[in-house]
């Protein structure tokens, strides 16, 4: 297979693009590759690194307001389909896929003017303006949650789950919490508030972190992202924490590895962080960002909510002792914590890179069968 993947801006859009490469190459070893980012976004930090192909378009997004920027980021799509139906030409993928970001706008909409295949993956409940328009020209769209579907054409919608969780459900390795000085046998939350840190939740688990040193029934690994870590360190060194049960890391560089061995995650709601633990079945408490578009973060959270699989804590409502408190309850209890875990499993898709890699096939076989008529 020929294939130009696009997504980016954020990891929620770039990982899930190299989950399904990583499917593709198992299928397909022979495969090419193009992978097209944008100049802003963090995939010009990550992809490169994969060894993939990879082109990068100037691309931004649409202010809220009236704004003359908006004049330049017309002006720069413009020129971003015109430069990408070059690269296509160029490349003559047999299909394009975008996962997201407004470099894959640019991307899938000079695929489609060309008459290429063209598949969505959309990993939100609360689909994006992007994904909505290209959904019009797109021979399929790929969607993460079940509410997703009736925001697109009913017959191009596939179920086909975030790719990023079955990347995350195959890992293998050997790690162990011992690496961190925990003991693998007690329970074990992981608190972490996204790649750039939440201040609220940060501030909310110092306020009980002496409490929590101070029992000996479970034990916390607390990733503060890295511009708090300094300051929440400074905070506890003064609360004097006993650190044999309490971890703080400024980041994870192994999260594939260190998830499978948790048995609760506090976090954001982002449609990545859904993807693996639903895949893997993972407890959680979720305190979505109120700081994206639509409010997604919330809606993906309330459908694992609804289903029993995590716990939902507003930002508005989050509190120190109401935290404090509900991961005791569920850390104490594996009654409490095992149907969680069995709801989790049964929303996740862990062959979701697979389903996504059967769809493009059968795309592309559906247009072969269409010029051959």
């Amino acid at each position: 297979m020929r294939i130009i993947v696009s997504g980016g801006g954020t990891g929620g859009h770039i990982y899930p693009a190299l989950a399904l490469v990583e499917s593709l190459l198992k299928h397909e070893p022979d495969s090419k590759v193009l992978y097209i980012g944008s100049f802003r976004g963090l995939e010009g930090s990550i992809v490169p690194k994969t060894g993939l192909d990879f082109k990068q378009l100037h691309v931004q997004g649409f202010s809220r307001s009236l704004s003359l920027t908006n004049f330049k980021t017309v002006d720069l799509f413009i020129k971003a389909v015109k430069k990408s139906k070059q690269i296509i030409r160029d490349f003559k993928p047999d299909i394009v896929l975008g996962t997201g970001g407004y470099v894959s706008g640019a991307v899938l909409y000079a695929a489609q003017r060309l008459r290429i295949p063209t598949v969505i993956n959309e990993q939100n409940s609360i689909a994006g303006v992007t994904n909505k328009f290209l959904s019009r020209g797109a021979d399929r769209i790929a969607i993460s949650f079940p509410h997703a579907a009736n925001q697109f054409p009913k017959d191009k919608v596939v179920l086909t789950g975030n790719p990023r969780g079955q990347q995350v459900f195959e890992k293998k390795g050997d790690f162990s919490l011992t690496e961190f000085d925990l003991d693998p046998k007690l329970p074990t939350v992981l608190i972490f508030g996204g790649s750039g840190g939440a201040l609220k939740l940060n501030s909310a688990v110092v306020n009980f972190a002496n409490r929590f040193s101070e029992q000996k029934k479970f034990q916390a690994i607390f990733v503060t992202g890295r511009k708090y870590f300094d300051s929440v360190s400074n905070r506890l060194a003064d609360l004097k924490i006993n650190s044999s049960n309490f971890v703080v890391l400024p980041y994870l560089d192994n999260m594939d590895d260190v998830l499978p061995k948790i048995d609760l995650l506090i976090s954001r709601s982002g449609a990545t962080t859904l993807a693996e633990i639903t895949a893997l079945g993972i407890p959680s408490i979720l305190i979505p960002s109120p700081n994206v578009t639509a409010n997604h973060q919330e809606k993906n959270a309330r459908q694992l909510e609804e289903r029993g699989a995590a716990e939902v804590i507003l930002e508005s409502d989050l509190s120190s002792a109401m935290l404090y408190h509900d991961l005791s309850e569920l850390l104490s209890h594996k009654s409490k914590l095992e149907p969680m875990a069995q709801a989790a499993k049964k929303l996740g898709h862990p062959d979701a890179a697979d389903k996504l890699y059967k769809l493009l096939v059968q795309v592309i076989n559906e247009r072969k069968q269409e010029t051959t008529k």
